[in-house]
């Protein structure tokens, strides 16, 4: 059986992007078949598209894509179950991080691994769950794990308004510090509400050089050098790089561990990791109302390279989402 998919068959722009027709997974034994109905996208699935920064290339291919079906963020119904499956049975709503190599949520089918998925919060739309995983999961675990965030702590979030960021200041209010949010001029209000203390506009004020130090700086669009934020820092501090120029990222691999020092000081970069358990935090936090994903837009299928246009600009107010349904739905 055929079905629709977005594909590429080399690296390049958005232009390489074009809906064909595929054939639909079949799922092994520890996997679901998801019919997707939306699909969030990520600034990794530009960069896997891109193949920027050029390790890119050594996850999926050295000259072209072997993976050829981007996004990694899925929301759905579950079509079929593999022989091993035993939490999720056909008809479920569910959302999921797939593999970033993997990927493969661009289509109107898609498996994952039973452990990589979890029950659509139940007050969210396909399209709002959609717009979770990815983001919702780098966020609380920048914070939670590698920012190790106490409560009444002083935590930056530079890069508020995006994906990540938006995800990040609400989870860093929930884990109880106190949130200076980071964003641009026309982004300010949303900061605000969604419960940042104290909001930066990085168009009139350099945080690094306001005399203000703090406990964590989360950097979600780090496109700052590695001495400008850890001069923000307290002596104790710690620096999370959690998305960024490529520039930025070889900074923070290469430099952040020299910077690093015993007791003081903590300089890493970090990628989120697929966990079915922190899904279902995230849901419940959801659910309760503590925390909302922000959607910007949100564009049909046939126009999933218009989308990769948008996202690559830098702008969007949240995540960018894609629409699938089904034909004749």
């Amino acid at each position: 059986m055929k079905m629709k998919a977005i594909v590429y068959t080399h690296y390049g722009s958005p232009d390489q992007l074009r809906l064909a027709e595929v054939p639909k997974p079949t799922p092994a034994a520890d996997e679901v078949l998801i019919k997707v109905r939306a699909t969030g996208l990520n600034a990794r699935d530009w960069r896997m598209l891109r193949a920027d920064p050029f390790l890119v290339r050594m996850m999926n291919g050295l000259f072209k894509p072997r993976n050829t079906i981007l996004g990694a963020d899925v929301a759905g119904t579950v079509e079929t179950v593999g022989a091993a499956v035993t939490r999720f049975r056909p008809g479920d709503a569910v959302f999921a991080e797939l593999s970033i190599d993997r990927s493969g949520g661009l289509a109107e089918y898609t498996c994952a691994a039973e452990n990589a998925i979890a029950p659509k919060p139940a007050n969210l739309s396909f399209e709002e769950a959609a717009a979770v995983p990815m983001a919702a999961l780098t966020a609380l675990q920048s914070l939670r794990d590698d920012g190790k965030v106490q409560p009444g702590q002083n935590v930056l979030i530079y890069g508020a308004s995006g994906g990540v960021g938006t995800f990040a200041v609400q989870m860093a209010k929930v884990l109880g510090a106190e949130v200076t949010a980071v964003c641009s001029t026309t982004k300010m209000d949303m900061a605000r509400a969604l419960g940042a203390d104290h909001v930066i506009d990085y168009t009139r004020e350099d945080f690094s050089k306001n005399g203000r130090q703090y406990d964590l700086i989360l950097a979600a669009n780090g496109n700052r050098s590695l001495s400008d934020y850890e001069r923000a820092l307290t002596p104790t501090g710690i620096y999370v790089m959690a998305g960024g120029g490529t520039s930025q990222l070889f900074q923070a691999m290469l430099l952040g561990r020299f910077k690093t020092k015993a007791g003081g000081k903590t300089m890493r970069s970090v990628s989120a990791h697929s966990s079915q358990a922190d899904l279902v935090l995230i849901t419940a936090l959801l659910e309760a109302g503590k925390i909302k994903p922000v959607m910007d837009r949100c564009y049909p299928l046939s126009e999933t390279a218009e989308a990769f246009r948008y996202l690559e600009e830098g702008h969007a107010k949240g995540k960018v989402v894609i629409s699938v349904g089904q034909s004749g739905e």
